[in-house]
This record gives structure tokens, C-alpha cells and sequence, in this order.
């Protein structure tokens, strides 16, 4: 009795198939990009001379247990605190009959004349510890981020009648030189000003 041959199974497409499932993985697969900050890097200055006031400055310190302090002294225990503090400070307006500078006639702070002269002048220096979380550093960033917002929506308002943030949302639609000169002028009134220290620690 004569032996069957069994008949071979063509496996030649199953490798095209296994290409074709590989290529649609790769294009339908979604990968995790880690979240950041935002940021332009200043152009480098020449240098100059200036003088800072010590009252321009406010010294927030985030230690490495994320513990922050306000001018060395004062004890925060939750960041959003740090939000009125800048903006008590950013918007003193204690630069009345100051030399070097004029009167904010926009400002609606105490006029403390041991607190920051102008809005133009306000200098917010941040410093860490190298051991201060990524978390605490970022949070500590966002909350300042909020009380120029909040600044400059209350004059932005004033002004033309509508917040800032909706002129920066109209901003994407809307790309005339007219919108373009008021959100600059706003940014002028309320420049955020942020210096960050070199981190201290091991």
C-alpha cells in the first residue's frame, strides 16, 4: 500500500502578516511623555552694574524636607499661602517719592515703603536644596504663576474690560498686531520676575 504524502502548509505570508501586525502596533501603540515646565533660557546679558534694594526682593526657600521659608524666617506650611505673599509683594507699589522710580498708579498694595517700589522693580528669588522634590519645586512655581495671572487679569480687566487669560485664549484665533500690543502691555504693567538661586546641599 502506497504511503499519503501530507501535504505542506505555506508559511510564507504568515511572516507578512506577523510585519503587517508589528508595523500596526508600533503606529497605534500611545507612549508616556514626561511632563515638564515650559521654559525660554534668557539670552546672555553683557554685564552691568546694578543695584539691587534688598525690600525688591522676596527670598522663598524650599529646604530638603520641602519645607518653605519666606525671607529666611517666616515658616509656610502649605504652598498655597506663597500665592497672597507674592502678590502683596509684587503689587506694594511703595515707590512713592522714590528717585529711581515713579508711582505705580495701578498698584492696590499697602504702599509699604519696607516692601517692593514697583511692579517693574519686585524681584521673586527662589531657592532649593538639591535634595527639594521635583513636586515641591513645581508646585512652588505654579502657585507664583497664579498670583502674576491674578494680577494681571485684575488690571487686564480694568483696562479692556476682559481678563487676561481670555486675551491669551483669543490669542489662538486672533493674531492681529492690536491683541499682540495689549497682551504686551499687560505683561509689561506685571513682568514676572523669577530668580532662581543655585541650589544649596550635596
Amino acid at each position: 500500500m502506497a504511503r499519503r504524502s501530507l501535504p505542506e502548509i505555506n508559511a510564507g505570508s504568515m511572516a507578512d502578516i506577523a510585519f503587517l501586525l508589528l508595523i500596526f502596533f508600533l503606529v497605534a501603540t500611545t507612549m508616556e511623555v514626561d511632563g515638564g515646565i515650559s521654559r525660554k533660557l534668557p539670552q546672555k546679558q553683557p554685564p552691568q552694574d546694578i543695584k539691587i534694594k534688598e525690600k525688591n526682593v522676596l527670598q522663598i526657600s524650599i529646604n530638603r524636607n520641602d519645607r518653605l521659608l519666606v525671607e529666611g524666617k517666616q515658616i509656610i506650611n502649605d504652598v498655597k499661602e506663597i500665592k497672597q505673599i507674592a502678590i502683596d509683594f509684587i503689587d506694594n507699589g511703595g515707590g512713592v517719592g522714590n528717585n529711581d522710580v515713579g508711582a505705580c498708579d495701578y498698584c492696590k498694595g499697602n504702599k509699604d515703603p519696607n516692601s517692593s517700589d514697583h511692579p517693574n522693580k519686585a524681584i521673586i528669588s527662589l531657592k532649593s536644596d538639591r535634595g527639594t522634590s521635583y513636586g515641591a519645586f513645581i508646585a512652588v512655581h505654579d502657585v507664583l504663576g497664579q498670583a502674576y495671572m491674578e494680577l494681571r487679569n485684575r488690571v487686564c480687566k480694568e483696562r479692556y474690560g476682559v481678563s487676561f487669560e481670555s486675551l491669551l485664549k483669543q490669542q489662538k484665533s486672533d493674531k492681529s498686531d492690536k491683541l499682540k500690543e495689549k497682551i504686551k502691555k499687560i505683561k509689561a504693567l506685571y513682568p514676572e520676575i523669577i530668580s532662581e538661586v543655585e541650589p544649596t546641599g550635596n
